[in-house]
């Protein structure tokens, strides 16, 4: 298969912090392809690498060696501006800790990445609106965080993720701040987007019973991708679509 089939292809990959004595290699020069589509957890102890490979798939940062292509272009070769656009254009970041302002509302906080894009007012309310409603949260679009649930407060930061109508969400640890059910609610949501919409999702999790949502499961292991492995039976989520999603209330 070419290159250019895979939305995105890591080769050889390596990234090196410190120098000397003080050196750590956080990979090991490592290869993986994600087609569009995918639905792909990543898995491994803390130290293995994951957060470092997951922060390079981001364009957070950069490797020390090897090759990263996003959609055919070497993202290794792009300036920081560069990589910022493409983090603006096809990416969306979803968070354990939720990183959401805390003074401003579901609305506003939606809207920050399509503000940063310089969309017109009129644009933001729109998607911001649309992507609230996407994740079960219509007529919520004024509440600040504080006035959330853990659960609420998450679905804000995806619908803020995928507002942008991105091709791939990185989430890390999305459910690691939640209960057994809100965490279960999240992961329906994660794979509505993932089957509804076609959005690539990319998950760093601990948790297996997350992993188990996934089609594909990475781990890595001292710096390398000690497995990968399709998941036979993925767990489908609910039957409700994730407009129709259901809201706790706080």
């Amino acid at each position: 298969m070419s290159e250019h089939a895979y939305l995105i292809q890591l080769t050889a990959v390596t990234k090196r912090y410190g120098e000397g004595a003080s050196e750590l290699m956080a990979l090991n020069g490592i290869d993986l392809t994600i087609k569009a589509g995918e639905f792909v957890a990543i898995m491994g102890p803390s130290g293995s690498g994951k957060s470092t490979a997951m922060n390079i798939l981001g364009c957070l940062d950069t490797p020390t060696s090897g090759k990263y292509l996003f959609k055919g272009t070497h993202v290794e070769t792009l300036s920081r501006d560069q990589r910022a656009r493409l983090r603006r254009r096809f990416l969306g970041f979803v968070f354990q800790g939720f990183n959401l302002l805390a003074r401003t509302s579901a609305q506003e906080n939606v809207e920050l990445p399509l503000l940063y894009r310089g969309d017109s007012s009129a644009v933001r309310l729109a998607a911001a609106k649309k992507a609230l409603a996407a994740v079960g949260l219509a007529g919520w679009e004024h509440h600040t965080p504080a006035e959330l649930s853990g659960g609420q407060q998450q679905r804000v930061a995806i619908a803020r993720a995928i507002v942008t109508q991105p091709a791939v969400v990185l989430a890390d640890e999305p459910t690691g701040n939640l209960d057994t059910l809100r965490s279960r609610e999240i992961m329906d949501l994660l794979v509505g987007l993932n089957r509804d919409q076609g959005i690539t999702v990319l998950m760093v999790t601990h948790e297996p019973d997350m992993a188990a949502y996934a089609h594909r499961i990475v781990r890595f292991v001292d710096g390398g991708i000690a497995s990968d492995e399709m998941n036979p039976h993925p767990v489908s989520g609910t039957a409700s679509t994730i407009e129709h999603a259901p809201v706790e209330h706080a």
